[in-house]
């Protein structure tokens, strides 16, 4: 028995001897302890894990050279060789944070994300067609966005104390020239391109990227869908015409096409109109889109368009209304864009494409006749990928030629060429999932001013808490003076705009919290003394500042998704024939919108109501002492749309705008003489029609039953 004890008592002797014990602490590269994170001997079962403030300590039996191993999610697995010689060893063991495009912070400020399958998304791709008084225009549903002001007589973007032709449109990373439909005089036009096209819209409102140049304010970037999920046709009967589309896939590609026809005269005998019409719009569009796979990640894609439109009406003379000049437009649009992008490893793709856009008007204003010509080429190559996994980075050059021609009853001709050179490169640097930088510099050149430009884009974003996140954007940014200036004097240099931008942004699961603060500086901007453009130069400049707050919520009511904005603009500008600086006519210093929708299943329909608000805007009554300092009415519009699914594949459609009827005005025209006791007579610039009513019957033939327009209308 004794003989066993002895045995025993050397075999736990040996044990103890043979034992090492090991401690230490687990942080992050700032110091933070890391808790409950695993540490254990490769190969064996010895091991702990870290307690709330990352200390560990365990005993190991194993001898000789090991492999010590830490794993915890969100950081990069620790792998450090150690020698275990029966002694106490003690480690500060250091994680370095596992990047992960899933969970990284991403850069928010001045950006509106809208993608159904963006990981951040602010505002969804279906929103941009869904929205009521937007009429499914892409412009008319981000006007309900911060940033924005209403200014119902143009329907375009304007952003942040920008006009509209500051607002550039870029699909599939090209260049889109004159992106809006004709329009008669003080009319909203519409953007030419239908919101179903796109899988994702990133609404720039400052700060956009390197990639992006000729955009003094904002940037609008459609990225079109890359393939179509099934066969289907598409039909469309609408109170002011008809459409029809059918799209045929097949494995790894698909091809669609779409005819429309719009016609407002049925309005004319239900609403009274402003404008004196002789021939309402009409106009035949028609687009075609064809994408094809190429390999595993590569793909090509080729979209065109046409719009032939024409109208024509009466301009009544202010001072005698019986006094009126006939005013006749007819514009031929055509629009092709090809693009493609493939894998030139598993880590770098390679991007490309051209865009083409011809734009031609033959207006007639009395017995003037007037013809104008645009042509534009945008082509550019893209290199796009990861150096390592906290590096990515991005370059291209791109090369943008611009015709423009004006001929004035037939005898007077005006023209003038552009062509634009340019490179850009931008890094993103993910120093942790919490904190990111982009850094980038676009360098052009034009060959028209013979003058070569360095603009520098900086942003950074910090995650603030679990669900917020804190980010900043500077940059310059530039664009060529409008046709009709160039025409004018062709040395003109491109305007620019220097933006500092400040953003808080935190989602929630289905809410969505957003405050910015922005200040831009204007340089350069178009001065001239008279309206024959006399003595025009680049000596204007201005100011824009503000603050802007967006709320969604899509949770807290079943079945109701709103979202409410509202943005403070201060603004002036020294520019065109102002005599000092002044708040441009398309400015308000107040804008609110309030977005409903609501689906009640019992009855099958989705119900939208939009309010929108607008302070008065300035403008200038000769009969005054001062320039620009009259201000309108404020601007009110309540819209309503009911969608109504009686089938699953068939949708009638219900919209209309300023239900109310109010009456919106947005300025004043006035005489260009005085009468003869000295006073400009005037007239109010209001909407065409104080309501525009829509209906619309949509059908879809597939093979699967459930399939209909609802996301598109």
């Amino acid at each position: 028995m004794q003989y066993y004890f002895t045995v025993l008592a050397c075999a736990v002797a040996s044990v103890s001897f043979s034992q090492s014990r090991i401690t230490g602490q687990i942080t992050d590269r700032r110091g933070e302890p890391i808790p409950r994170a695993g540490i254990f001997i490769a190969d064996s079962y010895d091991g702990a894990t870290s307690d709330v403030n990352g200390n560990f300590e365990f005993i190991s039996t194993e001898t000789g050279r090991r492999v010590l191993m830490v794993k915890f999610m969100g950081f990069k697995p620790h792998v450090q060789s150690i020698v275990l010689d029966n002694q106490d060893q003690s480690f500060r063991i250091v994680l370095e944070e596992q990047v992960n495009e899933l969970n990284a912070v991403t850069i928010s400020a001045g950006a509106f994300t809208a993608s159904d399958e963006s990981r951040r998304t602010v505002f969804r791709a279906v929103d941009i067609a869904t929205t009521a008084g937007a009429t499914a225009d892409i412009a008319g549903a981000l006007n309900t966005l911060p940033g924005t002001q209403k200014v119902g007589e143009s329907g375009r973007l304007f952003v942040r104390g920008g006009d509209g032709s500051e607002t550039r449109t870029f699909i599939d990373g090209l260049l889109v020239l004159d992106a809006y439909g004709s329009a008669a005089p003080n009319t909203p036009s519409r953007g030419r391109f239908l919101p179903f096209m796109f899988k994702g819209t990133s609404f720039s409102t400052g700060g956009y990227s390197a990639e992006f140049g000729q955009a003094l304010s904002s940037a609008l970037v459609l990225d079109s869908k890359d393939n179509a999920e099934m066969s289907r046709t598409d039909i469309g009967i609408l109170s002011v015409g008809g459409d029809i589309a059918h799209t045929h896939v097949w494995n790894k590609g698909s091809v669609a096409g779409k005819l429309q026809y719009t016609d407002i005269r049925p309005y004319f005998g239900l609403i009274n109109q402003e404008v004196d019409w002789k021939s309402p719009p009409s106009s035949l569009e028609g687009s075609a889109a064809f994408r094809q796979k190429l390999g595993k990640a590569g793909m090509f894609k080729f979209f065109g368009n046409f719009n032939n439109a024409a109208f024509s009406l009466y301009n009544h003379d202010i001072d005698n209304d019986a006094n009126k000049q006939l005013y006749d437009l007819t514009n031929n649009y055509r629009y092709a864009n090809g693009m493609y992008r493939i894998a030139l490893s598993d880590r770098w793709l390679l991007r490309g494409g051209a865009s083409y856009t011809s734009t031609r008007n033959v207006i007639g204003l009395g017995t003037d006749n007037i013809n104008e010509n645009e042509e534009g080429l945008h082509a550019k190559v893209v290199t796009e990928g990861s150096l390592t996994q906290q590096i990515e980075i991005r370059s291209g050059l791109e090369v943008l030629t611009r015709s423009f021609e004006r001929t004035h009853n037939s005898n007077f001709k005006t023209s003038f060429f552009e062509f634009i050179s340019a490179v850009f490169s931008e890094t993103d640097i993910y120093a942790t999932n919490n904190f990111v930088t982009r850094a980038g510099v676009r360098v052009e050149y034009n060959q028209l001013q013979k003058k070569m430009t360095v603009d520098p884009r900086l942003s950074l974003a910090y995650r603030a808490g679990a669900d917020g996140q804190v980010s900043l954007a500077y940059g310059t940014f530039r664009q060529s003076a409008k046709n009709e200036f160039l025409l004018a004097n062709p040395d003109l240099d491109s305007e620019r705009a220097t933006h500092y931008i400040l953003n808080y942004q935190r989602i929630n699961n289905k809410k969505t919290f957003r405050i910015e603060t922005f200040y831009k500086l204007y340089d350069d901007l178009v001065k001239y003394a008279s309206p024959d453009l006399s003595g025009i130069n680049n000596s204007g400049n201005g100011f824009a500042r503000g603050m802007e707050i967006f709320w969604r919520d899509n949770e807290s009511v079943k079945g109701l998704d709103y979202w409410i904005s509202y943005s403070l603009l201060d603004t002036e500008r020294r520019y065109l024939d102002f005599p000092a600086s002044q708040t441009p006519s398309f400015a308000s210093a107040h804008n609110f919108s309030g977005v409903f929708k609501y689906f009640v299943s019992d009855v099958r329909s989705q119900l939208g109501m939009t309010y929108s608000f607008a302070s008065g805007r300035p403008y200038h009554d000769p009969n005054s002492g001062s320039f620009n300092s009259k201000r309108t009415p404020a601007y009110h519009d309540v819209s309503f749309n009911w969608s109504y699914l009686p089938k699953p594949f068939l949708i009638v459609y219900f919209s209309c705008t300023n239900l109310l009827g109010r009456d919106n005005i947005f300025g004043y025209e006035f005489s260009d003489v005085p009468n003869e006791a000295g006073f400009y007579n005037s007239r109010p610039v209001r909407q065409a029609a104080k309501r525009f009513l829509f209906i619309g019957i949509f059908i879809t033939i597939s093979k699967e039953k459930s399939v209909n327009q609802l996301p598109s209308l």
